[in-house]
């Protein structure tokens, strides 16, 4: 029997193996704190809770739902967006619901990759730019991150015939891994590179509101031009703590959304309606339980950069998203260090190059790690230098 090539070539997806280290040490009986998967710990908000409850009993929720979305739902989210961002879109034709932000995002290539075409992909990034490039045939052109350009990506660096080349180009700010952030200026540049270039512009904005010290994430959306050449994705994951409920939205230029939703409708069946009616309570709850969340992953950030300064390490205290991204000490790679803390103190770090070879030299931590796990953690950490 015989995989297809595309399978065969598939890198290994890097929390699986994350995943399967830390049942091995479990196996074994040793306690092992994780700073690895960015799944948020803090529970779904109970009125948001609740409105599943509700929805659960009803029988209209039990039947197939709709592929682009319920209709309520998508007037939610153009609420919400033009009170959060205020920017307006139509529910009709510029919104459309997603099975969480990682289906749309590995979907999306879908709508504008055909076999040799390129997307431009951070590097490092979220694996998914890339797989779902390869699933459509395309390939990727890694765009490197590098601290001394505040991780955004060097756009005049891109080769002419590149650029010109490319169908796609993937952002995502505030960015996972290395917590970095974009100003709206970076945003106007990227508009112009690709009105210049005929380039989507897909900007995954799954942090636009995990954000600290007063700092509110702009989204690309908000950039003039934007709606003509791009197209942007939120999720409930990150701000409401709903990552198990599946359920995310992308909005942007109608022609892309319509794409999309043609490319989803021959391959999903759309998001259970009773996580629909979830994610609307989600949307018309108080937003004052996004407030005291990330007052919450704020303490957390402090005290984990802390640990982290205390060892050496450098790093710089993000304003955004659930991450710590921190060089690891001259002499050792980022699979070196984190082997060695894992191994030495059952603590999990990601390194760096899970997320692409421009991470190497970093690790990753996140903030998702209960608040008692979270101080042993950082205990350990301070003992590991120690050591």
């Amino acid at each position: 029997m015989q995989v297809a090539n595309r399978v065969e070539s598939l890198e290994p997806y890097p929390f699986v193996e994350i995943s399967r280290k830390i049942a091995e040490k479990r196996a074994q009986g040793i306690e092992v704190i994780t700073f690895g998967i960015g799944d948020p710990d803090l529970p779904t908000p109970g009125p948001i809770l609740q409105a599943l409850h509700t929805a659960a009993d009803d029988p209209a929720n039990h039947r197939y739902p709709e592929s682009e979305g319920l209709p309520e739902l998508r007037q939610a989210i153009s609420e919400w967006m033009q009170d959060r961002f205020g920017v307006t879109f139509s529910p009709e034709t510029e919104i459309l619901p997603l099975i969480g932000a990682k289906e749309g995002i590995a979907h999306l290539p879908l709508c504008f990759i055909d076999p040799g075409d390129i997307a431009l992909v951070p590097d490092p990034g979220y694996p998914v730019y890339k797989t779902g490039t390869m699933f459509a045939g395309g390939t990727s052109h890694l765009m490197p991150l590098l601290e001394q350009n505040a991780y955004l990506p060097d756009l005049d660096a891109i080769p002419a015939d590149v650029a010109d080349a490319a169908k796609m180009i993937w952002l995502n700010y505030p960015n996972n891994p290395t917590g970095a952030t974009a100003t709206p200026e970076f945003f106007e540049r990227v508009v112009a590179f690709a009105q210049q270039h005929e380039i989507v512009v897909c900007h995954d904005n799954a942090y636009s509101d995990v954000a600290y010290d007063g700092y509110v994430p702009p989204a690309f959306m908000q950039t003039d031009g934007a709606r003509d050449v791009g197209i942007e994705f939120y999720s409930f994951s990150k701000t409401w703590n709903m990552t198990g409920w599946r359920i995310a939205w992308a909005a942007g230029n109608p022609e892309l959304i319509n794409a999309f939703m043609r490319v989803k409708s021959n391959i999903d069946s759309g998001i259970p309606q009773a996580i629909q009616r979830m994610a609307i309570a989600a949307l018309q709850a108080d937003q004052d339980l996004i407030v005291r969340n990330n007052a919450r992953l704020q303490d957390r950030r402090d005290r984990v950069v802390g640990a982290c300064q205390k060892i050496g390490l450098t790093v710089t205290s993000p304003k955004a998203s659930l991450y710590v991204w921190a060089r690891v000490p001259e002499g050792q790679t980022s699979t070196e260090f984190a082997s060695r803390l894992l191994e030495e103190k059952d603590v999990v770090v990601t390194p760096g190059p899970a997320f692409g070879a421009s991470g190497e030299g970093y690790v990753r931590l996140s903030l998702t790690v209960p608040d008692a796990d979270l101080e042993e953690g950082v205990r350990r950490i301070g003992e590991f230098t120690n050591a």
